[in-house]
């Protein structure tokens, strides 16, 4: 009986919820293009900014590390807030905190103070996480059938940000050097910059808020029919949450370890900033440009599946980054799009098996502690990744890197097994 009244309740709704997502996803696209520009700056510069400052290359890591760090704490209070009073708040608050890191960093590569560094790359690390709790808000007023979709959607939207910001490098740099701050401390001003403006698009326009709408309207799941239902049904229990952690922890780990030291890895072999750049837009680009692809597959062929198939795609860029020559770009680029691909492939899959699992009474606040587990990995992963290099090699790293994301597949293969 209840569930009757829950169908024609979501029933009658359905206009609404269909005009309030398209306008949601309109407003998430542009601010996480803005954010898109302002991640890649991290990613771009800091292990070199940080390689500068302390003269050493085992320490080169350790901005990754502080700054996906950062983004645990973020994660947190980001979905707490977002529980608390909505995923408007939750998101500009931790788009602010990132703006405020970003100026940190200038900061420190002024007064050459390398804890000031360190500090500011812990608060720049809200900005990485509230990119990546964007893409639940999408998934809030999704069916079931359609989730994968909208995860994709405001993923594939990071995109032109995260390709364009690695390409400014070069000019941010000429521009700080201008204005009397390091080269290398450039891009930062870029990402001060797209944070904020990130922020204000939320706060002037994501209206409804996506999270207080599901949750007054009730569940939209109704919509999903026999025919476009994915090949397994939602699982309710705590595997599914376990199981969509597990795969997007782990493939951020392997991700954020061998992109954080192949910028390092070039300049060893002669290749400048701006090579380094090009290889990294080539990673962010594939990081989020196949997700409405991704997405379609997550809805029609299921989640376990495709999360399954980005542990294949992570063992193969491990692998070619290690057999490719160090003065090849080209082959390095391949390297770290297959690397972005495999990264995507088990974040949407992941995503929507979390959000599959999760009730809307708790679904902000668990989706935060998802995405604690993914920043500590990626912590991990770009402090060992740093230390791995320097006791041994760029290439086994890689190598190491990729045959350990093989163990997504038998998770999801037991995951489908467990399933009732």
């Amino acid at each position: 009986m209840s569930h009757s009244i829950t169908v024609a309740r979501a029933d009658s709704h359905r206009p609404e919820i269909a005009r309030s997502q398209r306008r949601i996803l309109t407003v998430l696209v542009f601010a996480q293009i803005l954010s898109g520009a302002g991640l890649a700056a991290g990613v771009t510069v800091g292990a070199l900014l940080a390689q500068d400052m302390l003269g050493s290359t085992s320490l080169a890591g350790l901005p990754s590390a502080l700054l996906t760090a950062g983004s645990a704490l973020a994660a947190i209070a980001v979905g707490r807030l977002s529980q608390a009073r909505g995923r408007r708040p939750g998101l500009a608050a931790g788009y602010l905190i990132g703006a405020v890191g970003s100026l940190g960093v200038i900061a420190a590569a002024v007064l050459d103070a390398p804890v000031l560094l360190f500090l500011a790359l812990f608060v720049y690390g809200a900005g990485t996480a509230t990119n990546l709790q964007a893409r639940y808000a999408g998934a809030d007023l999704a069916t079931d059938s359609h989730r994968g979709r909208a995860v994709s959607t405001v993923l594939v939207a990071t995109t032109l940000g995260g390709v364009v910001g690695p390409n400014l490098a070069a000019p941010t740099g000429t521009l700080a050097r201008s204005l009397g701050i390091p080269y290398l401390a450039g891009p930062f001003l870029l990402a001060a910059l797209a944070y904020g403006l990130a922020a204000f698009v939320l706060v002037t326009w994501l209206r409804p808020d996506p999270l207080l709408l599901a949750r007054r309207l009730g569940t939209t799941d109704s919509a999903a029919t026999p025919s476009t239902t994915p090949p397994e049904s939602p699982d309710r229990s705590g595997s599914g949450v376990a199981a969509g952690g597990f795969v997007m922890a782990l493939t951020q780990l392997v991700m954020v370890a061998i992109m954080t030291m192949t910028p390092v890895h070039m300049l060893h072999h002669g290749h400048g900033t701006a090579a380094a750049g090009v290889v990294i837009a080539v990673h962010v680009g594939a990081m989020y440009l196949p997700s409405p692809v991704t997405g379609w597959l997550v809805d029609r062929l299921g989640r376990l599946p495709v999360a399954a198939s980005s542990g294949v795609t992570l063992l193969a860029a491990g692998v070619l980054a290690a057999l490719a020559p160090g003065d090849s770009i080209a082959l390095l680029a391949l390297a770290l799009a297959l690397l972005g691909l495999g990264w995507n492939l088990g974040l949407v899959a992941g995503t929507a098996i979390i959000t599959d699992t999760v009730p809307l009474e708790t679904r902000a606040k668990t989706q935060g502690a998802v995405d604690v587990s993914i920043a500590l990995a990626g912590a991990t992963g770009g402090m060992g990744s740093g230390l791995m290099v320097a006791a041994t090699s760029y290439p086994i790293l890689a190598l190491a890197g990729g045959v350990l994301a093989l163990a997504v597949v038998p998770v999801a293969a037991l995951t489908g097994r467990s399933k009732p």
